[in-house]
C-alpha cells in the first residue's frame, strides 16, 4: 500500500535525546511483502522500571495478555515490536510465538522472559510466523544501534510518517530526559491508549509511582483521541525508566521534582497522542473539541467524544461545511445531561448558537474561512456546571475508505 504523507504531518524531531540505558536496533522480519525494517528492538539497562496501560478490548492479543501480567512486576530489560501482523485472535499459536520471542531475547541478554515485552501490530487473525519471528529477532540482536526515527519508522503500518517526541524536567539539580515513539493511524478510539506507544526516560522512578503517573497521563491524552471510533486488539503504551540520571528515586508527588516530571510525562503523552490524530487515515483536518459547562468532567468527556466520533460531524468538517446542527445532534445523542435551551456552539472562536438559538445576525463567512484551514476548533458550552474536557480528532474523507478497503492487499 503506497500512502502519501498526511497533509497534517509534522517532521520527526531532530534533537531527540539519547536516553542512558536504552539501545535501539531494527531488523527485517518481513512479516508482510515489503522491503523495509519491520521489527524494533530496545535493550534496557538492568534496574529499568516499567509501567503500562493496555487495551480494554475483550479480544486482546496474546502480547497484551502477557504484557498485563508482566507489567505487575514493574521491571523490564527489553522490548520487541513487530509490524505487519498483529498476532491477535490467533489462539495458542499466537501465544507460543510471543513466548518464543521472549525466551530468545531473554537467553541472549541474560534475564527472565517476563522482563521482555512484546508488541505486534497489523492484520488480525494471522498467527505470527515463528520462523520469521526467530530470524527477525536474531537479526535485531546483532544489528548496529539505530536512532529514534529509524525505530519509529520500523513499527509503522498504515502510518504515513514516523512519530516521535521529547520532553525534559529538572528534579532538583538533576535534568532528566524523556523520549517517545508511537505508531497509529487507524483503528483509533480511546478505550485505554488506541495504538502502540513507548516512552523512555533516564529518570529514577519507583514502579508504583510510574504507573500512577502514566495512568493519569493516559486519561488526559491517549484516552482523549479518536480517528474512527474503533478500538484495537493490541493497544499498548509502555513507559521505561532506566534510572541512569541517578536522581533520588521518585516515589510520590511529595518528592522534590515529582510535579515537574509528571508535567513532562503528560506533555510527552499529549504530543504523541496528537501525532496519531494528525496521521489519521485519510485525514485533512486536525480538530480540537472543547466542552465546558457539563455536570462533571467525565460527562464533558463523553459529550466531546460523541461529537468527535460522529461521522456526520467529521464529514461536514471534511467538506468545510459550517453545519453546527450536526454538533447539536452529537450532543443530544451522547446520553449525558444537556439542555437544548442552554446549549452554545462555536467554530474557530465564533459563536454560531447561544442559549439554544442561532446567534442573531450570525455571519457565516469567518466560520467558513476557519473551516478551510487545517486546524479546526469546536467549542461547546452546556451551561449546566463546571465540568470540562478537551479531545482531539480528525475529519473523515474518501481517503479513509480507500485505505481500509485495500488494507490486506
Amino acid at each position: 500500500m503506497d500512502l502519501k504523507p498526511s497533509p497534517l504531518a509534522l517532521p520527526f524531531p531532530q534533537n531527540m535525546p539519547e536516553i542512558a540505558g536504552v539501545t535501539l536496533r531494527v531488523a527485517r522480519a518481513r512479516y508482510k511483502n515489503w522491503d523495509r525494517a519491520d521489527l524494533t528492538y530496545a535493550e534496557l539497562a538492568e534496574g529499568t522500571n516499567l509501567a503500562g496501560v493496555f487495551t480494554q478490548s475483550a479480544c486482546a492479543s496474546s502480547e497484551v495478555e502477557l504484557g498485563r501480567e508482566q507489567a505487575k512486576l514493574g521491571r523490564a530489560r527489553a522490548l520487541i515490536v513487530n509490524a505487519g501482523n498483529s498476532n491477535a485472535f490467533t489462539g495458542y499459536r499466537g501465544r507460543e510465538a510471543v513466548e518464543q520471542i521472549m525466551g530468545q531475547v531473554a537467553a541472549h541478554i541474560g534475564c527472565a522472559p517476563s522482563d521482555v515485552f512484546v508488541s505486534s501490530t497489523g492484520v488480525i487473525g494471522v498467527p505470527l510466523p515463528k520462523d520469521k519471528a526467530y530470524a527477525g529477532v536474531a537479526a535485531a540482536l546483532e544489528a548496529e544501534p539505530c536512532n529514534w526515527e529509524e525505530a519509529a519508522a520500523a513499527i509503522s503500518t498504515t502510518d504515513t510518517f514516523p512519530k516521535g517526541a521529547r520532553a525534559s524536567a529538572m528534579l532538583g539539580e538533576t535534568r532528566v530526559e524523556l523520549a517517545g515513539i508511537i505508531k497509529g493511524s487507524g483503528m483509533i478510539a480511546p478505550d485505554m491508549a488506541t495504538m502502540l506507544g513507548y516512552i523512555f526516560t533516564d529518570a529514577a522512578v519507583e514502579p508504583a509511582f510510574l504507573q500512577e503517573l502514566l495512568s493519569h497521563s493516559n486519561r488526559e491524552t491517549f484516552s482523549c483521541i479518536t480517528v474512527d471510533g474503533d478500538t484495537s486488539t493490541s493497544d499498548t503504551v509502555l513507559a521505561f525508566a532506566t534510572g541512569k540520571a541517578c536522581n533520588t528515586p521518585l516515589a510520590s508527588y511529595d518528592d522534590p521534582g515529582a510535579d515537574a516530571f509528571a508535567a513532562a510525562l503528560t506533555d510527552m503523552c499529549r504530543q504523541l497522542a496528537q501525532l496519531v490524530v494528525r496521521d489519521g487515515e485519510g485525514a485533512s483536518k486536525f480538530i480540537t473539541i472543547r466542552v465546558s459547562g457539563a455536570v462533571s468532567d467525565e460527562s464533558a468527556h463523553r459529550v466531546a467524544m460523541s461529537i468527535a466520533n460522529s461521522p456526520l460531524v467529521k464529514t461536514a468538517i471534511a467538506g468545510e461545511d459550517a453545519n453546527w446542527g450536526r454538533v447539536v445532534m452529537a450532543v443530544g445523542k451522547a446520553g449525558e445531561p444537556a439542555d437544548r435551551d442552554k446549549l452554545s456552539i462555536a467554530f474557530g472562536g465564533v459563536w454560531t448558537a447561544r442559549d439554544g438559538l442561532p446567534v442573531e445576525g450570525y455571519d457565516e463567512a469567518p466560520v467558513a474561512a476557519h473551516l478551510k484551514g487545517q486546524e479546526i476548533d469546536i467549542a461547546v458550552e452546556l451551561g449546566l456546571g463546571e465540568g470540562r474536557a478537551t479531545v482531539w480528532t480528525c475529519d473523515l474523507t474518501h481517503g479513509y475508505i480507500s485505505i481500509n478497503a485495500d488494507y490486506r492487499s
